[in-house]
């Protein structure tokens, strides 16, 4: 036994079988983790004793969040918003499980299942958030306009969409490969690396994400503007203004003026942030290894990751966009626009034209 333990636990007070070297104090620990006199000097997975009370609110919080994104899909059961329910609630889902796994290692900080639940679900969760973010994006150019967009609505699914796939298969497959490092005592570095780099890139999606969101308000306050000023000289000039305005839906245009509509853009907004700002502080704490200052402090953990992800969800929970924005619902979108969705449909609707030219050329027969 390492000479370290004899000078910080009583020698009457180690284990025989600790004492003589035939159990390491941290496998003792595993089966034995309330004998504190022994075990608060082993170290385990953590660097530092896990916070039963905020991990369990944590757990409680979106326990109730994933509720009611599940209960906001089963109210309404018309399909509208689905893709955006199924994506808050899978990473829901992974955050349920990943502190759940927290709250395990606060009993037993030895045993790894729960520290290797947390780091997978943990990190890839708020990556299915990201895609509940980007699929509203495109339901919003809709509603202000196409025209007002650099590419086509359906081009926001297409592009953010499979970039936050990539990123989620990177995140997942690097803490799988942590995982089984860990569980095997070797070491996590080549797993750790992929996850950094699907954390990166995810940071890197949601800027770019950001940056279209900005230029297609900006181009969308400019052309409102011109617009207002074409009504104004048209009045002024006596000229017929029946004909002016964007062409969008009179129900579209009504609802972009209500308070709900506003308070879901400022609630979108929000979220993206917070995720934003969680990705990239992972990305700091797992860039300098699983023994680094930033991993080793509880606070930074509680703060950057818990907090911010709650604030995400509930503003979303808050602000659902089925609730605040219906109309935004009642037109194409979703998962619609994505490449390998528009070919099978594609493939379907060349099947029926087939059978239809088929069936026709049997009654001329006839």
């Amino acid at each position: 036994m390492d000479g370290y333990f004899r000078d910080v636990v009583p020698i009457d007070a180690i284990p025989p079988e600790v004492l003589n070297g035939t159990v390491l104090p941290s496998q003792y620990c595993y089966k034995h983790p309330d004998y504190d006199v022994l075990c608060d000097h082993v170290g385990g997975f953590y660097s530092y004793r896990v916070d039963i009370a905020a991990n369990a609110a944590f757990l409680g919080l979106f326990a109730a969040s994933l509720l009611g994104y599940a209960a906001v899909a089963f109210v309404l059961r018309r399909g509208r918003g689905l893709a955006f329910g199924v994506a808050m609630m899978l990473g829901l889902v992974c955050e349920v499980l990943g502190y759940a796994g927290r709250v395990l290692s606060w009993r037993n900080r030895w045993d790894e299942n729960g520290f290797l639940m947390q780091i997978c679900c943990l990190t890839i969760g708020p990556a299915f958030m990201a895609a509940g973010l980007y699929l509203c994006l495109r339901r919003i150019v809709t509603a202000f306009g196409p025209e007002n967009s650099r590419i086509p609505p359906e081009y926001y699914t297409r592009i953010f969409i499979p970039c936050d796939v990539v990123s989620l298969v990177l995140q997942a497959t690097g803490g799988g490969m942590a995982a089984v490092a860990f569980h095997g005592s070797r070491s996590a570095t080549a797993g750790t690396n992929i996850m950094i780099a699907g954390l990166s890139f995810q940071v890197f999606t949601l800027l770019c994400f950001i940056a279209a969101s900005v230029d297609f308000a900006l181009r969308t306050h400019r052309r409102q503007k011109q617009q207002q000023q074409q009504y104004h000289s048209q009045l002024d000039s006596g000229a017929d203004s029946t004909g002016s305005g964007s062409g969008n839906a009179h129900h579209l245009v009504r609802m972009r003026q209500t308070l709900r509509f506003r308070l879901f853009l400022a609630a979108l907004a929000l979220s993206t942030f917070c995720i934003l700002w969680r990705s990239a502080f992972r990305v700091a704490e797992l860039s300098e290894g699983w023994s680094g200052p930033i991993i080793g402090k509880q606070g930074l953990f509680i703060g950057f990751e818990g907090v911010l992800i709650v604030v995400a969800v509930y503003a979303l929970n808050v602000f659902h966009p089925v609730l605040c924005a219906p109309e935004l619902f009642e037109v194409g979108g979703g998962l619609k626009g994505l490449w390998f969705l528009r070919r099978k449909a594609a493939s379907g609707r060349a099947s029926s034209e087939r059978g239809h030219k088929i069936e026709g050329s049997g009654e001329s027969s006839g």
